[in-house]
């Protein structure tokens, strides 16, 4: 797919209030290092929706307004676009289901999509318990050998368990601890430095300069060639024989020994899978590009959303508690879960929602309009850059009560009052709704079983984490929370 022509200056007209381009111009640093808190004050003093230029330089309509946001994401999504804000991305991360669009997306999302249905995502459950159990294990020992207390950085911790998650996942096997560390290095320097390139525009001559476009271009490749070299090593692996006593049965029958199934991962998936149109499988590049945003969208959301869940939980030890008490009354205090039971739990399942309420990771979407439209009277010309300010939505005081509270009952059944439609979008919504969500919800929860079976966590500070809105939103540095045995 070619990169989207050269869009012209916003021109709406009618009752938009706008920040001054010169405002803006000189609040672009200050925009840059404290993206909400300045967002959240345009959008305060000016009204659910305002105009103002990104970086001082770019026309963009900026919206919390639940309404506005489903007319884009849904109701009229074929007018929209993801805008080249995220299709610049491609740079660094390839043409995957993240950054794809148009006829081409949905070939690939038509693919993909089976690897995320229930069946598979059942089989995945024990693959993901194993690696909460591994990484349970190993703190154990850890607070042992310390005498029971423990300070540990849980944003680095989670990270750690998620990549292993997404590595099995994806590709049958684990990273080591260096693959793991280089790339998640690689990742958030990508992403840090793709998002100043946003923000703050009229550095761009400079970092050209500076070659700072030409080392991270590298940083993409080298995340290419590591995940080039998986995917490969799985194409070169010999069949697997079965196992002696079946290969021993069947010899003694005298019938050919047949080998053993696939692995069944999302890498498997991708290789096996074929276009309806042509028969054929995706090229090597491809694979490479939907393996690359399998790897950050499977591991950033579930980083950081468990990062944010176990700073709340140490900040609101009631939650905890009773998260504990579910799990024993479904009489699952001795032994995790099986992938059937987690409904069995539906209180875990809230906290994690409000959790990724006050924490989407999502947290702002963009989106480019194909061609003139209208919302309520409002006219928008082809070519208007919108904003959807997903974290100001989940934070409105007009559709949350105390809407910066750590509320895990909002999402109970028949909870009054109803959350409002669209007023609550973790993981987007309309057709491009994130292909991976259930996955990362029954990680996040089989995580959190297992974390308050044998943790629990306290806050070292009594200040709230600051936050890092990346292409995700992050913790700001290391998230230290105390550590005892539960």
């Amino acid at each position: 797919m070619s990169a989207l022509p050269e869009l012209p200056p916003l021109a709406l007209v009618g009752p938009l209030p706008r920040v001054p381009r010169w405002r803006t111009l000189l609040g672009s640093l200050a925009l840059a290092r404290q993206p909400i808190r300045n967002l959240d004050r345009a959008l305060t003093h000016h009204g659910d929706t305002v105009g103002l230029h990104l970086g001082g330089v770019r026309p963009c309509i900026v919206t919390r307004d639940p309404a506005l946001a489903q007319h884009i994401l849904q109701k009229n999504h074929r007018r929209y676009l993801k805008s080249d804000l995220t299709h610049g991305l491609i740079r660094y991360l390839g043409r995957g289901l993240l950054t794809n669009e148009g006829p081409d997306w949905l070939r690939q999302r038509r693919l993909i999509q089976p690897g995320f249905h229930r069946q598979r995502l059942a089989a995945l459950t024990r693959l993901m318990q194993a690696a909460a159990e591994e990484w349970s294990q190993d703190l154990r020992a850890r607070l042992a050998a310390a005498g029971g207390s423990l300070t540990v950085d849980i944003h680095a911790e989670m990270t750690r368990v998620a990549f292993h998650i997404i590595a099995q996942a994806t590709f049958g096997t684990s990273m080591t601890d260096a693959e793991r560390n280089r790339l998640s290095d690689v990742l958030t320097q990508i992403q840090a430095f793709y998002v100043r390139t946003i923000r703050q525009p009229y550095l761009r001559p400079w970092f050209t300069t500076r070659g700072a476009f030409r080392r991270h271009d590298a940083l993409s490749q080298e995340l290419r060639e590591l995940v080039r070299g998986y995917i490969r090593q799985r194409q070169a692996a010999p069949a697997t024989p079965a196992s002696p006593e079946t290969a021993a049965s069947v010899v003694s029958d005298n019938l050919p020994v047949a080998p053993a199934a696939p692995p069944d991962d999302l890498l498997q998936m991708l290789l096996d899978a074929r276009y309806e149109d042509t028969g054929e499988g995706m090229s090597e590049e491809q694979l490479l590009d939907e393996a690359n945003i399998l790897l950050l969208a499977g591991h950033e959301t579930s980083a950081n959303a468990l990062s944010w869940l176990f700073d709340l939980l140490a900040r609101h030890p009631a939650a905890a508690t009773q998260v504990r008490q579910e799990r024993a009354a479904a009489g699952l205090a001795r032994r995790p879960p099986e992938f059937a039971e987690l409904p069995q739990l539906p209180y875990s399942m809230q906290v994690i929602q409000e959790t990724m309420r006050l924490y989407p990771p999502a947290w702002i979407l963009d989106r480019v309009a194909l061609e003139d439209d209208e919302f309520r009277g409002l006219p928008i010309p082809k070519g208007t850059l919108f904003s959807l300010y997903i974290h100001g939505i989940h934070r409105h005081p007009g559709l949350w009560p105390e809407p910066d509270a750590f509320r895990p009952e909002r999402f109970a059944p028949g909870q009054e009052p109803p959350i409002p439609t669209y007023a609550y979008l973790p993981f987007g919504g309309g057709p491009r709704l994130c292909v991976g969500s259930h996955f990362a919800l029954t990680e996040i929860q089989l995580v959190l079983l297992e974390a308050l079976r044998h943790f629990t966590f306290a806050p070292v500070s009594e200040a709230p984490a600051a936050t890092d809105p990346l292409i995700t939103l992050r913790p700001k540095g290391p998230l230290w929370l105390a550590v005892t045995s539960a």
